[in-house]
């Protein structure tokens, strides 16, 4: 019992700990609009070096009166992201619906009766055996009754269409691109973060130097936000571990 009242007494202990620091960072912020991620400007007096991955410096030599340029794809000039640290659009469209319905019954009845009423004439014979209140007619009966009815449904629609620019981080050993984006827009106080990143083969991007959604594999899409909107349509932290804890 002691065990379990320190044990209640360290988590009300973590609790206002935990509490203490959500309420002092929100009074920071009071005022202020949501903070931007740190952009590569060396105006800023807050310029940190960014580490975008970049290719390797290669070559440009050429043999003399060739118009063949090193590592070109062909002939003329492609302007399709091909390298580290080339840049590609991305068209984020999600147009998803789901809608499943289920429902299952099941019932089962059972009934057993027993009885002996004439046994060779042995069945007078039944109450020095089993009990006196024993009745030849009815020696056993038994029922049973169950049933299970179950119900479910799913209705899901979702809608997103959103474009951003993305960079190569990687060209992988088959010469499929790792690319990853993250975009920022702040309006009214309120942050939009859209983050993007996958695997994508160089055949997809299209000559408008492009790629969709569909074709991006391992694809990752975080959209999300932060705000005076956004705080108010999270559930505080205390309601989300009442309804975890609660087995009711």
């Amino acid at each position: 019992m002691r065990a379990s009242l320190k044990q209640f007494a360290s988590l009300a202990i973590l609790g206002i700990a935990l509490s203490a620091c959500s309420t002092v960072d929100r009074l920071e912020r009071v005022g202020d609009l949501p903070k931007l991620a740190p952009v590569a400007d060396a105006r800023q007096p807050s310029y940190m070096p960014q580490a975008i991955p970049m290719p390797q410096p290669q070559s440009q030599t050429s043999a003399a009166g060739s118009l063949w340029r090193p590592a070109a794809r062909s002939f003329f000039r492609d302007p399709r992201a091909s390298h580290v640290g080339d840049i590609l659009t991305v068209n984020v469209s999600i147009a998803d619906a789901a809608q499943i319905s289920n429902s299952t019954a099941r019932s089962r009845k059972n009934s057993d009766d027993a009885n002996l009423t004439n046994f060779f004439g042995l069945e007078s014979s039944l109450t020095k055996v089993l009990p006196a209140a024993a009745d030849p007619t009815s020696l056993v009966s038994m029922g049973s009754d169950t049933s299970n009815t179950g119900a479910g449904s799913v209705n899901r629609s979702e809608s997103i269409n959103l474009t951003l620019a993305a960079v190569v981080a990687q060209v992988l050993q088959n010469g499929n691109l790792v690319i990853t984006g993250h975009q920022q827009v702040r309006v009214n106080g309120e942050l939009r973060d859209l983050q993007v990143s996958g695997i994508v083969r160089p055949e997809d991007i299209t000559n408008g130097n492009t790629v969709a959604l569909s074709q991006i594999a391992e694809a990752r899409i975080s959209y999300g936000g932060k705000g005076t909107i956004s705080d108010v349509q999270q559930p505080r932290w205390g309601s989300e571990v009442y309804d975890a804890l609660m087995p009711f």
